[in-house]
């Protein structure tokens, strides 16, 4: 999955034709914010009540968006931020997570204009078009983006920022591994690795189901020469089952009791997607710091020297420190809101789901997202947070106003249109009523496929998931949610 969509020798993401747009109705597929600018507007509102429910922090405030994609949903979130100048002020930056050279062109031009983008060591920058001191910072890996500076080796790093995080339809972009379970070997055990098969220590009579790895292999070639075989209907790779351990089989799925709990049901399917829990810890430490560590152990004088370095050079052994955890993430992405993804991965290609193997390179790829585990990675990765959610896209969205602010829009479109009747001039009044007909039901169709609940509608298939720091319930006080997932702020 990462080779067809990242690699910068043929990826869908990093390497697309001159003139081709993924995004939109002329490209593969259609993301909510552009489906309605309602939706980035609302993102922008949850991020400006979690900063108010926090306490209104004056300074040292970033928002950090994962694949912005055109940058659509940030430019609507920053229009809609702008108007509420204690918290525009606040922010410091704007971090964008891209990876693609030719999308971040297409951010730049749609958040910061004609100001000039500069290369720096951390990636790019740029200043906001909305707020001219907004500094917009690209980098290809979250790592780049500090989470900490250490002062002193000898102590734990300092994470004094308040980050708001986003990531939309990231989720399901990243890779996979699946694995299927298969009854007790009676033989000896072995093992699949890139130099051979090689025997195991394991007992050579297993009395328990084994995890066995799905892997990509060749098709058959009589299935690709097969007189009506074209590239879309046999594509020239597989899946199959390894016929022996691999070291992912060995491990992956002994990390969660959610897995474990399928080892003994033969033939089980689960998907599990290491780099989306690493993503989801990042966040929690961001937000919440740490866990504690274990006294650090110099292994030289030079160790305990005081040096100033950002967390992308931090060792594992040192702790990121929280004193107040602050700031949030908001996860919004397609995928079951309890259960483990199963036979999920696919490929999209003209608004048609096609094989995953269909055209490496020219088709998006996708699975669905397992928001538990995100879930019991953030909180496994940091005590300072709490998760709320998954709760369904429809649910999240009408608990922000989207039906309110639709019928704002709409009063906006109709006044806007009356008053240009007032004016005495009957020319292109015709024209005029054309116009307002046509964007209100733009923006009446657009929120309600938002929302649609239908059985494939994106109100149901889509859920929203918060990461926010964790606060001891005081005595007869009900535990905060945020707003979106039942709760509510005091202005």
């Amino acid at each position: 999955m990462r080779q067809c969509l990242t690699s910068l020798d043929g990826g869908y993401y990093t390497s697309q034709t001159s003139g081709h747009d993924q995004f939109g109705q002329k490209g593969d597929f259609v993301t909510s914010p552009e489906i309605s600018q309602i939706f980035g507007e609302l993102v922008g509102l949850w991020v400006l009540a979690e900063w108010i429910a926090q306490g209104r922090r004056s300074e040292g405030v970033y928002i950090m968006e994962i694949g912005p994609g055109r940058g659509t949903l940030m430019d609507d979130m920053l229009r809609t931020i702008r108007n509420f100048k204690p918290l525009a002020s606040a922010l410091e930056a704007i971090y964008l997570v891209e990876a693609s050279p030719s999308l971040r062109e297409t951010q730049h031009k749609l958040l910061c204009g004609s100001n000039p983008l500069e290369e720096t060591d951390m990636g790019h920058q740029s200043t906001s078009r909305h707020a001219g001191s907004l500094r917009v910072v690209w980098t290809e890996d979250i790592r780049f983006v500090p989470k900490a500076i250490v002062i002193n080796k000898l102590k734990a790093a300092d994470a004094s920022k308040t980050p708001f995080i986003i990531a939309h339809e990231f989720f399901d972009a990243l890779p996979i591994h699946i694995f299927q379970t298969v009854p007790p070997s009676t033989g000896t055990n072995t093992i699949t690795t890139p130099t051979g098969t090689h025997a195991t220590r394991l007992p050579r009579a297993s009395q328990t189901n084994q995890w066995r790895e799905m892997v990509v292999s060749p098709s058959p070639p009589y299935q690709i020469a097969a007189p009506k075989a074209t590239p879309e209907s046999q594509p020239e790779f597989q899946l199959t089952l390894a016929k022996a351990s691999t070291p992912h089989s060995l491990y992956l799925p002994e990390t969660s009791p959610r897995y474990q709990a399928l080892k003994s049901t033969t033939g089980a399917t689960i998907e599990i997607s290491p780099e989306s829990q690493a993503y989801a810890s990042d966040f929690a430490v961001r937000i919440g710091g740490s866990n504690p560590i274990s006294a650090s152990r110099p292994s030289s004088a030079s160790q305990a020297t005081a040096s100033t370095r950002t967390v992308g050079s931090l060792r594992q052994d040192e702790s990121i420190q929280k004193v107040t955890p602050s700031g949030a993430a908001l996860i919004l992405d397609y995928g079951p809101p309890s259960t483990i993804p199963a036979n999920s991965l696919r490929g999209i290609r003209a608004h048609t789901r096609v094989s995953p193997f269909t055209a490496p390179g020219q088709v998006d790829v996708s699975a669905d997202v397992d928001f538990l585990a995100l879930a019991e990675s953030a909180i496994n990765a940091s005590p300072g947070v709490e998760v709320h959610g998954p709760v369904p896209q429809a649910v999240f969205l009408e608990a922000m106003g989207i039906k309110e602010r639709a019928a704002q829009l709409v009063k906006q479109a109709v006044d806007r249109e009356r008053g240009g009747s007032a004016d005495g001039k009957t020319s292109g009044e015709k024209s005029r009523k054309e116009d307002l007909t046509e964007q209100v039901q733009r923006i009446e169709s657009g929120w309600k496929r938002l929302v649609d609940r239908s059985p494939q509608g994106m109100g149901r298939l889509y859920q929203a998931m918060a990461i926010v720091p964790y606060r001891p319930v005081k005595e007869g006080e009900p535990r905060r949610r945020p707003v979106g997932f039942g709760g509510d702020i005091k202005l």
